[in-house]
Formats: structure tokens, sequence, C-alpha cells
């Protein structure tokens, strides 16, 4: 079982059976702005078909045209040992293994979907779906066709913003508020599925949140038919408000099973007006490294409750520029309580450039309110956090705590380890299988760089944090590791 995005379906350019097989016949409507008229708790209508009348106008279908160079062994749009490659060797395809010699460049065309979200000419589609694109042509319901220009891309959530120019106003579909459908909920996916022509297909809302593998995934999962060429294709609440974008399908065979997802409009808005404004996104940026707050690390740290974000590193940036620190617990943003990782990142993200923001961390059991200016995400991106700062560890023996063999970090561990020249901390030479330390996660060649949010530079010293983690009445001692130059806190029972 896999999880693709359903890519914009493949055009072939040469023989009346390849133009039959993806369906490039297209519908006739007339181009006609209809109001929206709002639902009332997002009840099914008896018919869905005067809400497609009302939005199909909207909806578009995308044609990419890209110079592209197919190898000698492959078929054009169909990957080599499919079971049309004997058919189309009859009818002399191009690059065709025996037949038209070596590969030669040649443009490849492919569709998807996308929709009007503005009378002058906005549109919005999948990244994937122009991404790398020659040229670009829209096409309407009732056989328009306008060629579009890009004006910006976000790669991270999958979305790109398109305009064409238009003699008359065009029909458009406006968002919905993404973050008032509930599971049960009916929806509409709208777009060109397979290369049919614009099609309709209705389910529900499935489930919500769901994360595929992006930052700011938030993806509404439905059971209405999507398919190759339903991508950047808009999912209509009954109310015909655009709540979400048809980005990607699980399936073991590239057709619906039914598991459809579509980034949330909340999400998609946003990125939709810098696009608009600036044609790159400029998200906000704290400059940490993050952890969710789990129970034990809560226990460990004295917390009534696993809330927050525990901050696990803080490199150069607008973070320790307004003095947070490894380990503090950030509690607050901007106002509002943060409830774990994913929603601090989001709320950053969404937070402007430039502006100064009260965040409240838990530091050593006390709350402390810092003042920070954020940065912009896209600016700091691919720059590496600060080296580690610290004093050279001193000389010591090696020893046995939690289940870990332990040594001392010293020049020629730091060399064989490839680590900074000023990390601190203990190595862990060797970890008993048995051990709860194991069972959390920890292993050879960790580096353990505090413990009880206190450096430690000895055995001994991660000794007296154990010690006194058990006279405080706790049950695990906080450990900050770093493996791989990434650090990150992990809570190890003690009794």
């Amino acid at each position: 079982m896999t999880i693709t995005a359903p890519r914009q379906q493949p055009r072939a350019a040469a023989s009346h059976f390849v133009k039959t097989l993806l369906g490039v016949a297209l519908l006739s409507t007339a181009l006609t702005v209809a109001p929206i008229t709002p639902a009332h708790a997002f009840a099914a209508p008896e018919s869905f078909a005067d809400l497609v009348e009302q939005v199909k106008p909207a909806v578009v279908m995308i044609t990419t045209s890209t110079v592209v160079t197919e190898p000698a062994s492959g078929m054009p749009g169909f990957p080599p040992g499919s079971p049309f490659e004997e058919f189309f060797k009859e009818f002399g395809m191009p690059n065709v293994p025996g037949q038209n010699g070596p590969a030669r460049p040649h443009r490849s065309d492919a569709l998807g979907s996308g929709f009007v979200i503005s009378e002058d000419g906005y549109i919005v589609t999948n990244n994937h779906v122009i991404e790398n694109a020659d040229e670009i042509s829209i096409e309407f319901a009732n056989g328009t066709k306008l060629d579009a220009k890009l004006i910006g891309t976000d790669p991270k959530t999958d979305i790109a913003l398109l305009k064409v120019e238009s003699d008359k106003p065009l029909p458009f579909v406006s968002f919905g508020d993404s973050d008032t459908m509930r599971e049960g909920d009916w929806v509409m996916a709208m777009g060109n599925p397979l290369g049919q022509g614009f099609s309709t297909s209705v389910g529900i809302v499935s489930a919500r949140n769901r994360e595929l593998s992006g930052t700011y995934d938030d993806y509404i999962q439905t059971d209405a038919a999507i398919n190759r060429g339903n991508s950047g294709g808009p999912l209509f609440s009954t109310a015909g408000k655009v709540i979400g974008v048809n980005t990607a399908i699980m399936s073991p065979n590239g057709g619906s099973i039914g598991i459809g997802f579509s980034m949330a409009s909340n999400v998609v808005s946003k990125v939709v007006s810098q696009l608009k404004e600036f044609g790159a996104t400029r998200r906000g940026w704290l400059g940490v490294k993050i952890q969710d707050v789990t129970p034990d690390m809560a226990e460990a740290m004295n917390l009534s409750t696993p809330e927050g974000v525990m901050v696990s590193d803080v490199p150069d940036g607008p973070a320790k520029d307004a003095g947070m620190q490894s380990g503090d617990v950030i509690t607050s943003f901007d106002g509002n309580p943060v409830k774990d990782s994913k929603d601090l990142v989001r709320r950053v993200a969404d937070a402007p450039v430039g502006e100064a923001v009260r965040v409240v961390v838990m530091r050593e059991g006390k709350e402390q309110t810092l003042l920070v200016t954020l940065g912009q995400r896209e600016l700091a991106e691919g720059s590496e956090a600060g080296a580690d700062t610290g004093k050279a560890s001193p000389g010591g023996s090696d020893g046995v705590v939690l289940g870990m063999t332990l040594s001392p970090l010293s020049d020629q561990l730091r060399s064989e380890l490839n680590l900074p020249a000023a990390m601190i901390g203990l190595v862990v030479t060797d970890v008993d299988e048995s051990s709860e330390a194991f069972d959390k996660g920890l292993r050879k060649g960790d580096v353990i760089v505090e413990a009880g949010q206190q450096p430690v530079l000895s055995v001994g010293d991660l000794e007296a944090r154990v010690s006194e983690a058990k006279e405080g009445g706790r049950k695990s001692v906080l450990l900050l590791i770093r493996r791989g130059g990434e650090p990150r806190f992990v809570a190890v029972p003690i009794d």
C-alpha cells in the first residue's frame, strides 16, 4: 500500500487510440457566476446537481507541456514492461526499443485540475501539477482556453498559484473554513480524473488533521473518488465553499480505493495570500529545535501535566537572541496555550515575519515570558545550527550508570565520532539490552550532554543527577542526548 499524489494524467499525442483512451473530450456548459447560498450544518441535499451547476464554471482543467527525453527502454507515459507496450509498438509509438532508434527530446503533455479564486483570474492548483512545466494552459468547462503564468509555488504544502488574463470577469469560488468540517460531513470533489474531462464525485469527511510527510500537513481524508488527474482540484462543502485541495491518494494500484487526501483550506488560503502578495511564502521562524513533552518527561521535570513543547536546542537565531535556553518548555505562544510541537510549528509559521511575540516558558519550575522577534524561515532554511559551545571535558574514567557503559568525551573520541571540538558530555559505549535506557532508545554512540537539565562532564556528574532525582521523589531522570548532531530529550526511569 502506498501513498502517492494523484499526479497529473499524461496526455499522449500520437494515435487516435491514445487520445480516446485518455478521454480528451470535454463537457460544455455556460460560463456564469452564480451566488453560493450557505447550507446549515452541511446537510446532504436530495441532489448535488444544483451545487455542481453553481461551482463547475470555476473548476478548470490544467494542461502542462514539458520537454523531456525518454530512455530508450521506456514507454511514453507507461513504465517498462507495461501490458500496453506491445500494443503501442504496433502503432509505431516513439522511443519504442527496436523501432525508432535512440531516444530524442520531445514534448510531454500532462493533465491536472484547479479552480479560480477571483474574477481577475487567479487559479489554485497543486505544485506537482505544474512543476517544471514550460507551458501551462487552462481550459474551462465550456471549452474556453487561456494560457496561464506561474505566480508562485509552495512545495511544502504542494500548492501553486497561477494567473490568466481574460476580457471579462471569470466565475470563481471562495475558500471556506476547513476547521468547521466534521467527520461524516458530506463533501464533493471536482476535477479531471484520468483525463476523462470534468467529473464530480461525492463522499464524506472520513478523518481530519491527517499528516503524510510535510511539516505543515493538515489533510482532510475523504472517500469521495479521487484519481490521477484530480490533483489540484477543489473539495467542496455542501455550502459550495472550497474546504480542501485534492492532493494525494492511498492506493495499491494507483486508482481510488476511497482513501483520498485534500490539503485543508485554512492552510491553503494563507499560502495563497502570501504567493499572491510576494510570489513566495514568508513563514515566521522561531529558531529552535523542539519535541513533544511526554508523561515521563513531565514527571522528571516536576510538571503537573505533559503539555507544551520542550526546547532541545537553541542555535543562533531569534529565540537565542531573546534568551531562550535548551530545556525550556514553551507553554504559550502569542497569548495562546501551546498543545504540542505540531501546534507550535503551524502557529509560528502563520505569524508575521518581524513581529515581536510573547513566548511563555517554564524554566527550572518557574514561568518566564520572553519577547521574541520572529525571523523568516525561508531565509533561515539551509543554514546550519550554531556550533555547540562549552568547556573541554576534564579527564575521567569509564563507568556504568542506568545500564549504560559511559566514557567522558576526549579529543580522541571526538575525532573517532566526528564530533565538534567544543562538544562536552558522556559517550555511550555500550547499552544493556535489558535496561530501561535501551527501551527508551539510547544506543551506542549517543552522547549525553545534560542530565536533570545540567551539563555532565563525568560519570560522577551523571550519578549525582540520578541521586538528586531519587531524593526528590522522581521516577525518571531527564537526559539530553545528541545523535548525529541532533539533540533530543529522553526521560529514563531510575527505579
